[in-house]
């Protein structure tokens, strides 16, 4: 089963491409994502990686996890689900 990481405090020259040559040092990983803000698509300092499974995803993180990666120390962890940012207005 494929686990989703979340990855922060990276350089905001961080690209796709290279989140996923980072993790791919650790397992397979299925998809690799920098997020970027919508208006500006500049990034927002984080991003998710998808491992292979749940044994690469936490090597991953055990590895990663406060290691220096382009100047800056990552914060590696498993990724929560999206909440709901809906709310009604009362």
């Amino acid at each position: 089963m494929n686990q989703k990481l979340y990855v922060g405090n990276l350089s905001y020259a961080t690209t796709d491409q290279e989140l996923q040559d980072l993790f791919a040092q650790h397992g397979t990983v299925q998809s690799a994502n920098v997020v970027t803000d919508r208006y500006t698509e500049r990034s927002r300092g984080f991003g998710f990686v998808e491992m292979g499974s749940g044994e690469e995803a936490q090597q991953a993180m055990e590895a990663l996890n406060g290691s220096d990666f382009q100047g800056r120390n990552l914060v590696v962890n498993e990724a929560r689900p999206k909440e709901n940012s809906f709310r009604p207005r009362g």
